[in-house]
């Protein structure tokens, strides 16, 4: 239960965070972080909470991750489950904070997006459904791979905060104007339930394509690295 209570508290960061910069920061007058901001912000969650929660559940704040760990040999598949609920219900609670707090401010709208994901119209470029799904499947890849790197066993101890956490910046960095970065099926549902219509009726893509990315990943990353099962 500790390990599950871990995750739920980190992918309540993950999504508080990152999430609430983009709602709350983004383009705020004169003072907004912008794109880069909001990549940082996703970048720090995950690099604080692999220190603070790391040892206890690995800090994984990502069903596909879980996943994608499995399928590379580090994780077993009879936690996947609870780890993959604790994981979408911190992030649906962290929506629900986020909301309470968006919903302050004058003129809030959550028809707006609310840092929701989407493709065609609701891409922030307007990228189509091809794209979304190529973009999303290639970035979580190499997230695994930097991942199952940066915390094999022959990789030196207590850094793989570090490159982990840059790697999720890097990706946002890429594709925040393709899908507004998910790579997180707990992520996307965390805000799409609370702005329901599109977001929800797209949110099928971002389930499945990082969790074909995250099982890519795993695949490359044990034929490179030699390892077995």
């Amino acid at each position: 239960m500790k390990q599950y209570g871990a995750e739920f508290l980190g992918t309540f960061w993950l999504v508080l965070g990152g999430c609430g910069s983009a709602v709350l920061a983004a383009a705020f007058p004169h003072v907004g972080i912008g794109l880069l901001g909001v990549a940082l912000a996703f970048g720090l969650t995950v690099l604080t909470m692999a220190y603070a929660i790391g040892p206890i559940s690995g800090c994984h704040l990502n069903p596909a991750v879980s996943i994608g760990l499995w399928a590379g040999g580090r994780f077993p598949a009879t936690q996947l489950l609870p780890y993959i609920v604790a994981q979408v219900v911190g992030a649906v609670a962290a929506g629900g904070v986020l909301y309470l707090i968006a919903s302050g401010a004058p003129g809030f709208d959550v028809a707006k997006g609310f840092a929701s994901n989407g493709y065609g119209a609701h891409s922030p470029g307007g990228y189509s459904l091809q794209a979304a799904l190529i973009c999303e499947v290639v970035m979580t890849m190499f997230f695994l791979i930097v991942i199952l790197g940066a915390t094999d066993k022959r990789a030196p101890a207590g850094f793989a905060p570090i490159p982990i956490g840059l790697a999720l910046t890097l990706i946002h960095l890429i594709s925040i104007p393709v899908t507004n970065t998910s790579v997180n099926p707990a992520r996307s549902t965390g805000v799409a339930l609370y702005v329901g219509d599109w977001a929800v009726g797209q949110l099928w893509l971002f389930w499945l394509a990082p969790i074909a990315g995250a099982l890519l990943g795993a695949v490359a990353y044990r034929l490179i690295a030699g390892e077995k099962k």
